[in-house]
């Protein structure tokens, strides 16, 4: 027999697609996102048509190959529901487990790598963090199977240890604000001695490892399971980031953006990309009365400090921003941003979060904004 498992919560409007299927029988390699795109124009709306409350959006019910998802418009409103095989055992069976696995919100195997590195942390964390100061031997590469010394572990602190190397300091591009630094995953290390020094074994590396190189410990499991869903509020950042050694991202690709949960960003939400407006000259502004009596005109200059400390002078002043607002000359105007895409965050940090692009029409790049959609 079948039984039907509903979610029933205060209605709210969405957009089927035109050509929506009545049910969608699930299948291995199926997402939550895909199956959603099947009915609805925004596939974030998911949980709006499966009426789940805030407690069911971070805990999800599980949809498995074999489940039936079907559209009931008995309400007035759309709202998906699901009918679930169940099978009556006779007097005597055994049961035994169904060789399934639930199936994901995304491709799990896209953001993987990303799931537990690279890993972003406060530059001064980084700094305080335990570090390689000798190998075994007087190695100086570091590989599986090595003996290492660490300045100071603890008794308590934990058994598991990434290993990392400071990466990219990530800035805000707004308000100049240092977010964090980007670790890079090395390998993994097993602590044998606790104390000053500790000591550890180098069981897996993914690059070479050396003296002064950090270790983190290997923190909690990451969520996998989650809803797409809009924030409740209006947020608005930028893109940071490209990841996969191109200049220009599309669908499938992973970002990184300067939000975080200090901003209410939370793994599952969805938001809009848009392309970033320029500032341009408007070319028939009249000067007000205050800028025809300036006596002295601003020299328009943005000086910088290069990796060697010598200043680098440029004679075209990029848009000054007070709390993440542009403030614009007299005479200047930013254009607009044209949405053209979305993306998933999957894994959040205080102030930075990684997202997989979900559909994108141009493509994307860093310094595109993104927002609520």
């Amino acid at each position: 027999m079948f039984c039907c498992i509903s979610f029933n919560v205060h209605a709210q409007v969405v957009t089927l697609k035109n050509d929506h299927p009545d049910k969608h029988v699930v299948i291995k390699g199926d997402t939550l996102w895909g199956i959603s795109a099947k009915f609805l124009k925004d596939p974030w709306q998911w949980p709006n048509v499966w009426k789940l409350n805030r407690a069911q959006i971070k805990n999800p019910h599980l949809i498995y190959p074999g489940d039936v998802v079907f559209l009931d418009m008995s309400s007035g409103s759309p709202q998906l529901r699901l009918l679930r095989e169940t099978v009556n055992l006779q007097p005597g069976a055994v049961e035994e487990p169904l060789d399934k696995a639930a199936i994901s919100t995304i491709q799990l195997n896209v953001i993987a790598p990303f799931l537990n590195q690279p890993l972003i942390i406060e530059k001064d964390q980084l700094a305080l963090s335990p570090r390689i100061i000798a190998g075994q031997d007087n190695r100086v590469v570091l590989s599986p199977g090595t003996r290492v010394y660490i300045n100071s572990i603890e008794e308590g602190d934990g058994i598991n240890w990434y290993v990392y190397r400071p990466g990219d300091t990530l800035i805000d591009p707004d308000s100049k604000k240092v977010l964090g630094v980007e670790a890079n995953y090395l390998g993994d290390a097993k602590i044998t001695k606790y104390g000053e020094p500790a000591s550890a074994d180098i069981i897996k590396a993914k690059e070479e490892i050396f003296t002064k190189d950090r270790l983190v410990p290997t923190g909690d499991t990451v969520v996998t399971n989650f809803v797409p869903h809009a924030p409740d509020s209006q947020i608005s950042g930028r893109i940071i980031k490209i990841y996969g050694g191109v200049a220009e991202a599309g669908p499938q690709s992973i970002v990184s953006i300067s939000r975080g949960t200090t901003d209410g960003i939370e793994v599952g939400h969805v938001l809009a990309i848009n392309r970033y407006g320029r500032v341009i000259k408007d070319p028939e502004y009249v000067k007000s009365e205050a800028d025809k009596t300036t006596k002295l005109k601003e020299v328009n200059l943005d000086i910088q400090t290069a990796s060697d400390g010598s200043k680098i002078v440029n004679f075209k002043k990029k848009p000054e921003s007070v709390d993440g607002k542009l403030v614009l000359e007299s005479g200047m105007v930013k254009l607009p941003d044209e949405r053209i895409g979305l993306l998933m965050v999957f894994r959040v940090f205080e102030n930075v979060s990684y997202a997989l692009i979900m559909q994108a029409s141009q493509p994307v790049n860093t310094l595109d904004s993104v927002n609520t959609p």
